[in-house]
């Protein structure tokens, strides 16, 4: 019986060697790759905001400036790159979040496979969200 479980316990290992990292966390990204603009909260006070042109955007207003409701898809392309106009330095960030995807009503009942990592970031920002 002991054998059975070393060998049970071994095998998870080896297939734990075998799968590819975990990507970051919707924080982690954002920490990462966002917070050196928008800020740790979002508030568009980073470190390199002073010399954006124009000033990246409150990212914590977001619902506020849309009477109160957070445009989830919107914010989603702004994100990814699809919607650029309008947008200053914003980099895309559509291929760093590519995998895994999951289907996200679009408008109009129409599902789009959309990858989940952006999913995750658009929802780490939502609970950003203040008044």
């Amino acid at each position: 019986m002991q054998r059975i479980l070393i060998l049970a316990a071994m095998s998870g290992l080896v297939a734990a060697c075998n799968v590819e990292p975990a990507p970051p966390p919707a924080p982690k990204f954002f920490a990462d790759n966002c917070a050196s603009c928008h800020g740790a909260a979002g508030q568009g006070d980073g470190p390199a905001a002073a010399v954006l042109t124009p000033a990246p955007p409150d990212l914590s207003r977001i619902a506020a400036r849309n009477g109160g409701t957070f445009p989830q898809v919107e914010v989603m392309s702004t994100i990814d790159g699809y919607s650029r106009a309008g947008h200053g330095t914003m980099p895309e960030f559509g291929e760093i979040l590519m995998g895994e995807t999951m289907l996200i009503d679009t408008g109009g009942r129409k599902l789009t496979p959309t990858p989940v990592r952006l999913v995750e970031l658009t929802a780490y920002i939502e609970s950003l969200q203040r008044p």
